[in-house]
């Protein structure tokens, strides 16, 4: 017992210390002063300036920080909303059926978890169909770049589910979208928690992808106003951390919240599939 306990003390201690220390970091800088901020240390400031820099924050250019906010929130529900629609159907046909096709599409989905995007075909593509500098362009790259892993998940956990429940409600007269809505994703929501949480906080926190599909200042998202404190000069960097504590907090308080069900959900999968 007290070698277990040891080991779990030393855990606790080397997170606390790995994760802990950085976010400490910022989070103190972001409530200094210009100049106290420049000297990049720990050191408590002569004197908390946490509404003046939060404020100075929110108030830049005209709030372009809350409109990247609404951006970045339209581009997570839509893209976790795809995800978990596409995902799921790919993995429940995927796991029930058995032939070439289906090893040429496991194929296909697993290279694109191996192959990074290319950049500059898919900007060609997007802008040959008009989505371009558009949110729902960024979102269908989004989807394209975190649907491989999120059909693996959906169909290593759809493979724990019985095959006998297919043929109870198909011979109870259930069409095959039937089956789908009625049954099987209802019984999906382990690893449907497990999806949402993992895909809001990738898309979320995404950085090069708007960067090169969504220029523009009307199209910014959160993580690209860390700019508007960087300069060739000078960088504001009570301002630059107080901007990202904002930007981090929300995927990380959905995080700690929904930790449990990410660890279930990854485990059933893997387990059961």
């Amino acid at each position: 017992m007290l070698k277990q306990f040891i080991i779990e003390a030393v855990g606790i201690i080397m997170v606390l210390v790995i994760f802990g220390i950085p976010f400490y970091y910022v989070l103190i800088n972001s409530t200094k002063s210009m100049r106290e901020a420049a000297q990049m240390n720990v050191n408590l400031p002569e004197t908390f300036l946490i509404v003046e820099n939060y404020s100075a924050v929110l108030e830049t250019q005209n709030g372009i920080v809350i409109r990247a906010f609404m951006n970045s929130l339209m581009i997570t529900f839509m893209g976790v909303f795809l995800l978990v629609i596409v995902g799921s159907m790919t993995g429940f046909v995927l796991s029930r059926r058995r032939g070439r096709k289906v090893n040429i599409i496991s194929f296909v989905i697993l290279a694109g978890l191996m192959i990074p995007p290319a950049i500059v075909p898919t900007i060609w593509v997007l802008d040959g169909i008009g989505l371009f500098r558009t949110l729902q362009g960024l979102v269908m790259v989004q989807v394209a770049i975190n649907l491989p892993f999120t059909t693996i998940l959906y169909r290593a956990f759809v493979s724990s589910i019985p095959r006998e429940v297919d043929e109870s409600a198909m011979i109870e007269g259930a069409s095959p979208v039937r089956l789908y809505l009625s049954i099987i994703f209802p019984l999906l929501k382990p690893v449907t928690a497990t999806v949402v949480v993992i895909s809001a906080v990738t898309i979320f926190n995404d950085f090069m992808n708007p960067l090169y599909f969504l220029p523009g200042v009307r199209n910014v998202t959160v993580q690209l106003t860390l700019y508007n404190f960087m300069s060739q000069f000078a960088t504001e960097w009570h301002l630059l951390f107080a901007n990202v504590v904002l930007i981090t907090l929300p995927p990380l308080i959905l995080f700690i919240f929904f930790n449990k069900k990410i660890v279930s959900g990854m485990t059933a999968g893997a387990v059961k599939g």
